[in-house]
């Protein structure tokens, strides 16, 4: 079954980072990473640019499409990428996200929608 594991934390903090800090944190996902391809069960994930980049685009149920500059939703921490994975279940899709490096993880089945 494939999950999700949603990355959040406060970008403010990435963004106050120093060059060492990130080099870290990019090593830490490429062993995230790795371990994940040892075992046969990534499936996809990219970093997501900052929330200032997102266009949040809502449907007013008339027809018509309201843009707004931002993410979805103002919270402490935010939506900062995410790995697509290949899991027997939900234990072990909650075992890879506790080897996720510091950050709050999301985890969240993908709906496997039969063939049409």
């Amino acid at each position: 079954m494939k999950y999700a594991l949603l990355i959040y934390d406060n970008e403010k903090n990435w963004a106050l980072a120093d060059d060492a800090a990130r080099t870290e944190a990019y090593a830490q996902h490429g062993r995230f990473t790795a371990m994940l391809e040892e075992r046969g069960a990534v499936r996809g994930g990219e970093e997501l640019a900052p929330t200032d980049a997102a266009t949040t685009v809502r449907d007013d149920g008339g027809g018509e499409f309201i843009l707004t500059d931002g993410p979805y939703a103002e919270t402490s921490e935010q939506l900062g990428g995410f790995y697509l994975v290949e899991a027997a279940d939900l234990d072990e899709a909650i075992e890879y996200a506790k080897a996720l490096p510091g950050a709050v993880v999301e985890v969240r089945p993908v709906v496997d929608h039969p063939a049409q």
